[in-house]
């Protein structure tokens, strides 16, 4: 028969988690789609955080059954005192980039107004799914760091905080908790869709004993501990030199990834301009060779020693 409850040292184990990203008395939303990553979430924070917790179930309107399964999770959280909202998005573009995005506006915007931290279930399998999809895409350090186990979701000081306490542990770890509760969970098929970088990511790692997520997990971590220190760096040797033609200039860092740090800097809050990672190497290169080019309608030059900076002029046509 079902247990009311995750076994007692697992929950200890999930308290401790969660305590080294949020205080113990922190209000919580967790994002429960009635899959078992989050329904093992549901039931380790349920325990830990009792009188703590809400829930929220986003339907994407992809499938005809998300209404359903959302109506499941509503009924598992009342079952066990846990309020519970759901809400119903539209999705844009492209099907996994769109549905993140709705997912996620709709995801903050509740925990803001219920003033809340975000939690989701994100684990280790998905950390090292994530990493190697990246390492696919070229990406740099900032990429290759991961998900981060805690963020601000979103700009501003009101921003709510996002929180991922559950990516120390293995997917495998999350199904036994919910099979032990005698729940069955959702299954997106989606998740197996081989048209999706992350499946095709997911069939190799099943595929490849050698490539262990918990190791691979534990590596974006470290390079999410460089990524930190090294953002700490450029915000200490930023410096740039405003004109009073709204032009400025910045003399580069000898290090070349301070260096393309503050460029994008510079462009984003000087501009407003926020060029893709090629753009912006291609402007980096540039510069470093003393040419002058024109990066998302910005005018960039090198002139002795110094990179200088100033709006394109408006085009007229006839």
């Amino acid at each position: 028969m079902p247990s009311a409850a995750p076994d007692a040292a697992l929950i200890a184990r999930f308290a401790a988690d969660l305590d080294a990203l949020l205080p113990p008395d922190a209000a919580l939303g967790l994002a429960v789609s009635g899959g078992p990553d989050s329904l093992a979430l549901l039931l380790l924070a349920a325990a830990a955080r009792p009188g703590r917790i809400a829930a929220m179930t986003v339907d994407h309107g992809l499938r005809a059954a998300a209404a359903e399964e959302a109506a499941l999770v509503a009924a598992l959280c009342a079952a066990r005192g846990v309020p519970h909202h759901s809400a119903r998005v539209r999705v844009e573009g492209s099907v996994q980039a769109g549905a993140r995005t709705a997912r996620y506006a709709a995801l903050g915007a509740w925990a803001s107004a219920e003033g809340r931290a975000l939690v989701t279930a994100h684990h280790a399998d998905d950390q090292a799914e994530t990493l190697l999809m990246r390492l696919a895409r070229g990406a740099g350090l900032a990429g290759l760091s991961g998900v981060r186990a805690r963020r601000p979701l979103g700009p501003g000081p009101d921003a709510p905080l996002l929180v991922r306490p559950l990516l120390g542990w293995r997917k495998a770890e999350l199904e036994a908790i919910v099979a032990a509760e005698g729940l069955v969970p959702v299954r997106d098929p989606s998740n197996a869709d081989p048209r999706f970088d992350r499946s095709r990511a997911r069939a190799l790692l099943a595929a490849t004993p050698w490539l262990d997520p918990r190791r691979l997990a534990a590596a974006a971590a470290h390079l999410a501990e460089e990524e930190a220190a090294l953002a700490r760096l450029a915000d200490e040797r930023y410096a740039v030199t405003r004109a009073d033609d709204g032009g400025c200039a910045y003399r580069p860092d000898p290090i070349r990834a301070l260096a393309r740090r503050h460029l994008r800097r510079l462009l984003a809050d000087e501009f407003g301009a926020t060029p893709d990672g090629p753009a912006l190497e291609r402007a980096l290169l540039a510069l470093e060779r003393g040419e002058s080019l024109c990066c998302a309608d910005i005018l960039c030059r090198a002139d002795a020693g110094l990179w200088r900076f100033r709006r394109a002029p408006v085009r007229r046509t006839s």
